[in-house]
């Protein structure tokens, strides 16, 4: 399998047309939750689409494009939410970089079991890994545009590292809980919202000295 870094698929014109490629990718994405790319089948979306073979070719090809469709429809779904969720609604420094880890953070949780489908596929995908990697450097570049406002704060000769570093180690820990889940590393329970807690107050210790009250 081998998943193109861009994705040129033909748009269609009709709204019938439109419905149809939309249910081929919802079948393509629950198949992917549940089994992963091995579930994911020709044969097997077009049953669970409703549609008929012939339909999935003509939109994509085979599995590797209908894989690359998939891949680009849910990093577009990801980073609307993470926009979607960095939305303060105060702008004071501590607000701002608490809803920046938040908002990833959650993100991350929503998206979980599809993300860990592409994630692992990567391992062994170079095409697959190539684009994700695309779409983290754009998340990374999101979450510190978003910061923006906070640099001027910041204590340390490079503000803009202090952004990127406090990015990866959000990222970093989401990817860890992501792919080994909760009590990989460690036997204390700790759920999302929690590990979120304590990333938030890290990051605001990091970049601004003071931790949310």
């Amino acid at each position: 399998m081998t998943t193109e870094p861009s994705l040129d698929l033909p748009q269609p014109q009709q709204a019938r047309s439109r419905r149809t490629q939309q249910r081929i990718l919802e079948a393509g994405t629950a198949l992917l939750e549940e089994g992963g790319t091995e579930a994911l089948t020709i044969a097997a979306v077009a049953a669970r689409a409703g549609v008929s073979v012939g339909s999935v070719y003509r939109r994509f090809g085979g599995k590797d494009r209908l894989i690359a469709g998939l891949q680009h429809a849910m990093i577009e779904q990801f980073r609307a939410d993470i926009i979607r969720r960095f939305a303060p609604l105060r702008t004071d420094p501590v607000t701002l970089v608490a809803s920046a880890v938040a908002g990833l953070t959650e993100t991350f949780e929503a998206h979980a079991r599809l993300m860990r489908v592409f994630i692992t596929a990567g391992t062994t995908d170079p095409g697959v890994a190539q684009v994700g990697s695309a779409a983290s450097i754009d998340a990374g570049r999101v979450f510190r545009r978003f910061l923006e406002p906070v640099a001027p704060m910041i204590a340390a000769p490079e503000p803009e590292l202090r952004l990127d570093i406090a990015f990866r180690l959000v990222y970093a820990a989401c990817m860890n809980r992501l792919l080994h889940g909760e009590h990989f590393e460690s036997e204390r329970s700790l759920t999302w919202r929690q590990l979120t807690d304590e990333l938030i107050n890290a990051v605001c210790l990091y970049l601004l000295g003071a931790a949310p009250q």
